[in-house]
């Protein structure tokens, strides 16, 4: 399965690389990567234009849509086994909603200095927000602390929300950047984003691949787990701080895209079960495929306009979310 699923990320990201008007061939392509090869000289025959397009456009944006893409899915399937939870996706917390108003405070400051501050304000924004979903949930927790800190999150996104559209109210010359910004974007120029988010994406991707079969022990619950050495306490919140650092490192050069963290674990679910040791490796490539095909859409289903993104990733995930929910309640009665 992992490597159909490695096959299937290669040749969306081939597709992705081809698709629009600078006239790339797949065998270019392809010579073109095997010339970067230490000690392999091609030709791919690609003039210095369709190399630059190439380069410093279509790969630097593949890549970032595969991290994003790849982080969500992991995140996703890391908060839904620590609190053993379905429902729950890298947004529950307050990610969302926390770098949504970091970034619009950053928008709103104006100028300059409010575009470049925007990535380490959402960034902030969301670890600030789950810091406070996690102790609002922590003073009141008692003997079903997950369930308390999930309602705590959505008081803390609630709060969020209301500061956001308080600030954009009283700033509506901002409502454009703001609401493009909320719909998620991969749209780079440059390798700077991939370098930004790839230390972040890497080490919380293998911290939660190390945790795989502790999320297993948790599945059956915290007494069970507690008894065989696991203090489940502790590894939740360490895998949530994790899952929440990775999350808002690819939100803050991103924009709010939805949907991927709680879709991709599910369908993997479906095909492999709930065995984690399977299921995270799956959700990334799955995840990290799945964007980078969204991203293919959001650029030529409405060419030479760009749809946003996140448009892209809800009309494909709203349906699926729904079967899965009716699915669901049907195995449970």
């Amino acid at each position: 399965m992992v490597a159909a699923a490695i096959l299937v990320l290669f040749g969306v990201c081939l597709l992705a690389v081809l698709v629009g008007p600078a006239g790339l061939t797949a065998k270019g392509v392809l010579i073109e990567l095997a010339d970067r090869i230490p000690f392999v000289d091609a030709d791919s025959g690609l003039s210095t234009r369709q190399q630059t397009i190439l380069w410093e456009v279509r790969v630097p944006r593949i890549v970032l849509g595969a991290l994003v893409g790849a982080m969500l899915a992991v995140a996703g399937a890391a908060y839904q086994g620590v609190f053993r939870n379905p429902l729950a996706d890298p947004y529950l917390l307050g990610v969302s909603s926390g770098a949504g108003l970091g970034a619009t405070t950053a928008i709103v400051i104006g100028g300059a200095l409010g575009t470049a501050a925007l990535p380490p304000a959402a960034f902030v924004g969301g670890l600030v927000a789950v810091a406070a979903t996690y102790a609002l949930g922590r003073t009141v927790g008692g003997a079903r602390t997950e369930v308390v800190i999930i309602l705590a999150g959505v008081a803390v996104a609630a709060f969020a929300n209301a500061i956001q559209t308080f600030l954009m109210q009283q700033h509506d010359e901002t409502l454009r950047q703001v609401y493009s910004w909320m719909l998620g974007r991969l749209a780079t120029d440059s390798w700077s984003e991939v370098l930004a988010v790839l230390p972040y994406v890497v080490v919380c991707i293998v911290v939660v691949l190390l945790f795989a079969r502790t999320l297993d022990v948790m599945a059956v619950g915290d007494i069970e787990a507690s008894s065989l050495g696991i203090r489940p306490e502790r590894v939740r919140l360490f895998l949530v701080c994790i899952a929440t650092l990775g999350t808002a490192a690819v939100v803050s050069v991103s924009g709010l895209i939805g949907f991927v963290g709680i879709v991709i674990p599910h369908a993997v679910r479906l095909l492999v079960g709930p065995g984690h040791r399977l299921l995270v490796p799956l959700s990334l490539l799955v995840g990290a495929a799945f964007l980078v095909l969204a991203d293919v859409v959001a650029r030529t289903a409405m060419s030479p306009a760009e749809l946003p993104i996140g448009v892209v990733t809800a009309a494909i995930g709203a349906p699926f979310f729904l079967v899965v929910l009716r699915r669901s309640g049907r195995e449970a009665q």
